[in-house]
């Protein structure tokens, strides 16, 4: 059949008028793929003979096994590219299994592992495991940051991380945030990625004044960066019913977005610690509601390509 000019563009002006009606989500997968990049999540596997420190036997969600393929399963608004995965096991050769993980799936684009700064044994477990360019750095509390300021093998030890152009996650509430000021000026080259907005309460209305104060702080270090975690967890409720709106979570997101701006924030689920609060699927939406309406530029670096920046992962 064919088709004059008149009524193809009206149809054009027709499918157009229809697409801006659609769902922000629609009309961006008809503009192009959003590319996300999930920047903490866990893997490991209880069936081991070994078994896992972490998580508890005691723990019914959590105490399974936690694989890729497990989250690729999981129903999200959009696909999901890669993960960085974030170690939470103590034994170090856990931090073998991961990366034999990676080799079998390239889902894995990299790894922050789990090693302790200070210990005789550090260098020579970092030189073995940073030879895989799926290890990406480490993560250390806060509180082990705070605790070992002073402490010179300490300090040296993350030194070797920044000389090895690896990053440095930190996990810890707001009073620890300080200790990584004092780091980064010492050790203006190293990375540093602050995990679940420094696990701070949220409730819908308040912000922490010492939290915000804390935060803005690490924000002016050139190389510190804000991690999109850990907001349905600050809600506290353990019984899956953290909110849904983004509204709720705005508070301290606007703090988090005020002070790293578009270039400094990366999206991470916490998968699946993240599922006793709220799904996967209700997680990435939140951060989406609220980025994209800063921009399609800042929805895109905050979902993807800050987390290249923040971690120098590799394409496999």
């Amino acid at each position: 059949m064919q088709m004059n000019r008149r009524e193809f563009l009206g149809q054009t002006v027709a499918g157009v008028t229809a697409l801006a009606a659609a769902s922000p989500l629609a009309v961006q997968a008809a503009e192009k793929p959003l590319e996300i990049i999930d920047t903490h999540t866990h893997f490991y596997d209880p069936t081991r003979p070994q078994g896992v420190p972490w998580p508890p036997k005691s723990d019914p969600l959590l105490y399974r096994k936690v694989l890729p393929a497990d989250y690729r399963a999981l129903k999200v608004p959009q696909p999901v590219a890669g993960t960085l995965v974030v170690e939470a096991s103590v034994w170090v050769e856990d931090n073998q299994f991961i990366l034999d993980l990676a080799k079998k799936d390239k889902f894995i684009l990299g790894f922050a592992g789990n090693l302790k700064p200070g210990e005789a044994e550090f260098a020579a477990n970092l030189k073995r495991f940073a030879a895989d360019k799926i290890y990406r750095g480490i993560r250390v509390s806060g509180k082990v940051l705070a605790d070992n300021l002073q402490n010179d093998a300490f300090v040296a030890d993350l030194k070797r991380l920044m000389d090895l152009d690896l990053e440095l996650d930190v996990n810890g509430p707001a009073n620890t945030l300080p200790a990584i000021v004092e780091i980064a000026k010492k050790l203006p080259s190293l990375r540093i990625v602050i995990n679940h907005l420094s696990n701070t309460r949220i409730d819908g209305k308040t912000v922490d004044a010492a939290w915000q104060e804390n935060m803005e702080a690490c924000a002016k270090q050139k190389r510190v960066y804000g991690k999109v975690s850990g907001l349905v967890e600050g809600t506290g409720r353990k019984d899956g019913t953290a909110p849904a709106d983004a509204g709720f979570y705005q508070p301290q997101l606007d703090v988090m977005w005020r002070a790293f701006g578009q270039d400094k924030l990366v999206y991470a689920s916490n998968w699946p610690v993240s599922e006793r609060f709220a799904p996967i699927g209700t997680v990435q939406q939140i951060v989406h509601d609220y980025f994209s309406a800063k921009g399609s530029q800042a929805l895109r670096a905050v979902f993807g390509g800050n987390a290249k920046a923040a971690y120098k992962w590799l394409k496999r």
